[in-house]
């Protein structure tokens, strides 16, 4: 008996160190390796479950992509969940705002499959929960919610998951310094930057300044001066953040091309092209192979 305990023990102990184990190793992956290529699954696999829900968050961890983004709200009674949008109505069986709502409400409303009338079972977690769930196994990029940077702040400390979470927004560097630079310096932020913007260049070299880990650029229309500064993005030892999951957000080589008109090499490709070393994507999997078979995702 008390061998089957010793067993049962060592077994939890060294599940708990590799997880910990694999979120070091793609943070150091993140910030240190030049070769690697780091996959954010936007959303979630939304795909195959609801967006923003424990399955698909869990389905990425389990089949070894690098990072999940993530929306949050906050409930009438200040609980922080996941949601994109400012309503329920998109994504569940209910129906009003977010802030409208209390916590509790919440809790007893489902979530729906993208582009669905049907309801599952799933509930609508809170971000505490996606956080205790992503620990040690997982990185987290939060989008929807700068608003609530404080509140993010002291969940991550609460979880112990501060070193594995970006938090970003399209402020100005004055503007979050202003409202969070107490605590700045003890989290991964992350600028994001509309290249095709009159004020570009200049958002880009505040940000410099505080060398963020990566910049994420948005790319409408690429040209020359699109590619200068993507250059001196990459000449300041800040690594770029391309998104495919849009056209609009990559002029056009985005992830539908790659798999619905059999094009991989110039939509991925074309962003690899680019210097992107990171890559916000709707198709995690599909991204993911064809990563491995570039030999652009083998970690240090």
């Amino acid at each position: 008996m008390k061998k089957l305990v010793l067993f049962a023990f060592l077994t939890i102990f060294s599940s708990c160190i590799f997880a910990e184990e694999r979120s070091d190793k793609l943070r150091d992956n993140l910030f240190h390796n030049p070769k690697y290529v780091t996959i954010v699954a936007h959303r979630g696999d939304w795909r195959n479950h609801p967006e923003n829900s424990i399955p698909a968050f869990q389905s990425c961890i389990d089949k070894g992509i690098d990072m999940i983004e993530i929306d949050i709200q906050r409930t009438k009674d200040g609980q922080l969940i996941l949601m994109h949008d400012r309503t329920v109505d998109r994504c569940t069986n209910g129906k009003g705002k977010v802030a409208d709502l209390t916590y509790d409400e919440i809790q007893r409303l489902r979530l729906r499959p993208q582009h669905s009338a049907s309801v599952t079972r799933n509930h609508i977690p809170t971000l505490e929960e996606v956080l205790l769930l992503c620990k040690g196994k997982i990185l987290i990029n939060i989008d929807k919610g700068y608003d609530y940077f404080q509140q993010v702040y002291e969940l991550m400390e609460k979880t112990g998951t501060t070193n594995q979470v970006i938090i970003k927004s399209g402020n100005s560097l004055e503007k979050v310094k202003k409202e969070n630079g107490a605590v700045l310096d003890k989290v991964i932020y992350m600028p994001i930057v509309n290249l095709n913007s009159e004020d570009a260049e200049r958002s880009i070299n505040e940000f410099i300044a505080i060398r963020p880990v990566a910049i994420e650029c948005c790319i409408g229309k690429y040209n020359d001066e699109v590619e200068r500064l993507l250059r001196k993005v990459r000449a300041a030892g800040i690594k770029v953040w391309i998104n495919s999951i849009w056209s609009s957000l990559c002029d056009g080589h985005d992830d539908d091309r790659a798999v619905e008109l059999g094009e991989p090499d110039e939509s991925w490709g074309w962003i690899l092209e680019r210097g992107a070393a990171v890559i916000q994507t709707d198709r995690p999997f599909d991204l993911l192979q064809y990563l491995e078979k570039n030999k652009r995702h083998k970690q240090k």
